[in-house]
Parts: C-alpha cells; sequence; structure tokens
C-alpha cells in the first residue's frame, strides 16, 4: 500500500526530492513501534529522505513542544509529507494550519480529546480548528482509519474526511 501512494508521484512527474517525516503517537510511542519501520523501510527503497525520529514529550505529546520540533528541528516545509499516527496525526493536522506542507497521511487521526486526560493536556484540543487552512496548505490529505479501532471511534476520522475531503 505505501509502494502503490508513492508510486502515484512518479508517475504524476513530482518531484522525488522531498523529505517524509513519521511521527509516532503519545504513550512512550518510538518511531520503532507499530508499522513505522515497515514504512521507513519500503520509503527508502524508492530512494526517498526518511526522518523518523524519537519526538519529545512522548508520554504526552504536548503541542508546545512537537510543533516547534517539526518546525525547527526536522525543518518540515512546502517539500515534506507528514505521516502521523494517533498523536501524531493530530500533530500534523495542527501543523498544516499554519504551515505549508507537500500533503499528510493520517493513521488513527482525532479531532477531539474523548475525555482523555493525557489528550486534554496535549494542547491540540483547546481552540476551534481551521480545517480551510489544514487543507489549503498540503496539496493532498490521506487518512487511514478503522471501524474497530479500540481506542478512536470512527465518527472522529469520519468528521475529519467531511473536513477535510481526504482519501481514504
Amino acid at each position: 500500500m505505501v509502494r502503490y501512494y508513492f508510486s502515484i508521484f512518479y508517475e504524476r512527474g513530482i518531484d522525488m526530492n522531498i523529505k517524509v517525516i513519521l511521527i509516532h503517537g503519545n504513550g512512550f510511542s518510538t518511531p520503532n513501534d507499530n508499522w513505522l519501520p515497515y514504512v521507513k523501510t519500503e520509503l527508502e527503497k524508492l530512494n526517498i529522505k526518511v526522518v523518523a525520529r524519537q519526538f519529545p514529550d512522548s508520554p504526552l505529546a504536548r503541542e508546545i513542544f512537537w510543533i516547534p520540533f517539526l518546525k525547527n528541528e526536522l525543518n518540515a516545509n512546502e517539500n515534506t509529507i507528514i505521516v502521523g499516527h494517533s498523536s501524531g496525526a493530530v500533530a500534523a493536522l495542527r501543523y498544516a494550519e499554519k504551515n505549508k506542507i507537500l500533503g499528510s497521511v493520517l493513521v488513527g487521526a482525532m479531532y477531539t480529546d474523548l475525555g482523555i486526560e493525557s489528550e486534554i493536556i496535549s494542547g491540540y484540543y483547546n481552540r476551534p480548528w481551521d480545517w480551510p487552512a489544514i487543507r489549503d496548505n498540503q496539496q493532498w490529505i490521506i487518512q487511514f482509519a478503522s471501524v474497530d479501532d479500540p481506542w478512536i471511534p470512527i465518527e472522529e476520522p469520519r468528521f475529519i474526511n467531511k473536513q477535510l475531503d481526504t482519501q481514504c
């Protein structure tokens, strides 16, 4: 699946001097968890530069640490694709509100704190979402979600899809 989506860039003649930033979720997650190592390996086979760094404050994934890390340390810009899982997907959304990126892949994204204390204090949900800015600051958005996700009800990504017209 990963190779399929990125092969589309070749077909469309998109400059492959892009960078992909992988963002893990919160709760002590790392770039070596879940499917992130597989994605990194597959993209590198396509000669795509992949950044898979440990984000600061991973237990809580607070916005005050993650957004500056994306901007100042990882230099996410208009040639960057952000692939975010869970809190990483939420960070990708908030980053795109004020910063141009090439596109994003959101896995297990949500737009509310779901009443979870760690999400409440993360800082991502304390203001309205600027959906038009998120959409306009990138060329495309792909979203993956599951009806049987034990943490994120399917209504969350469905709402995001309605706001952003994501590819699902």
